[in-house]
């Protein structure tokens, strides 16, 4: 779709095999397979509240309210202009009776209240914070602003995320396979009980990302889960990675 006058340009693009469809930005932050795993490693159930943190235009809310019906789910975005897209793609998926957007800094609790997410409120928060290097930040603002992180980015989100949740609420979130240790020392403060499960590229690959589910107050042992890989040695798709990203299928984590 053309801008007219200072609006985005967007696409209509389908995910999970036609059932989801997404207005997004042309350039700039685009929708990838993490959302998509971010929201098959989340579990919730109908009557529960969810928090999207980072939305961008709302793929990983929007993909687990598809799949649990009766589930609330709110979409925060730094950005007001994916902010509107993100409300917009819950109209258009017929979701917008129990999914809303707001447009709030993840990083500023005073923030939530602002926008009626008061604390320990929720029962699961679902996240996807920017994790790259700033020094290596892409020149286009929103993609920036999707990606770049700060040293102290990670603990930032991941205390607005307990903030948030009720006690044995859970967090899930995804981030960078080479970041898991950065990621215990920002989870230990506030949450246990984790379940780790890395992504990798293809069969036989270092881990790109890792998901990790984590209880609020949980005390249990971490569980280190069998990973998935998105393509075989040939570069084609797995039936696993299919399933997830396609089919709709939730990955193990989001069992428990």
């Amino acid at each position: 779709m053309r801008a007219e006058g200072g609006a985005l340009e967007t696409s209509d693009d389908a995910v999970l095999g036609g059932r989801l469809l997404l207005r997004q930005p042309l350039r700039g932050h685009r929708i990838g397979h993490d959302a998509i795993l971010l929201a098959a490693a989340t579990g919730a159930r109908a009557g529960e509240r969810a928090v999207d943190l980072g939305a961008g235009v709302g793929a990983a809310g929007l993909a687990l309210a598809l799949r649990v019906g009766g589930l609330a789910v709110t979409l925060a975005e730094i950005d007001p202009a994916l902010c509107a897209l993100a409300a917009g793609n819950a109209e258009r998926n017929r979701l917008s009776d129990r999914v809303r957007a707001v447009a709030l800094d993840v990083t500023e609790k005073a923030a939530f209240d602002a926008a009626g997410l008061s604390s320990a409120s929720a029962d699961r928060v679902l996240m996807n914070p920017p994790f790259n290097d700033p020094s290596h930040a892409s020149p286009d603002a929103r993609r920036r602003l999707a990606y770049a992180a700060s040293a102290d980015t990670l603990p930032r989100w991941v205390d607005a995320a307990a903030h948030l949740l009720k006690a044995d609420g859970v967090l899930t979130l995804i981030w960078r396979a080479d970041g898991q240790v950065q990621i215990m020392q920002a989870l230990a403060p506030a949450f246990g009980s984790l379940a780790v499960l890395p992504v990798y590229p293809r069969e036989g690959a270092p881990a790109i990302r890792v998901l990790v589910r984590a209880v609020k107050g949980g005390g249990a042992a971490t569980r280190e889960l069998a990973g998935l890989a998105l393509n075989d040695g040939q570069g084609r798709p797995t039936a696993a990675a299919e399933a997830v990203l396609r089919g709709g299928s939730t990955l193990p984590m989001a069992e428990f």
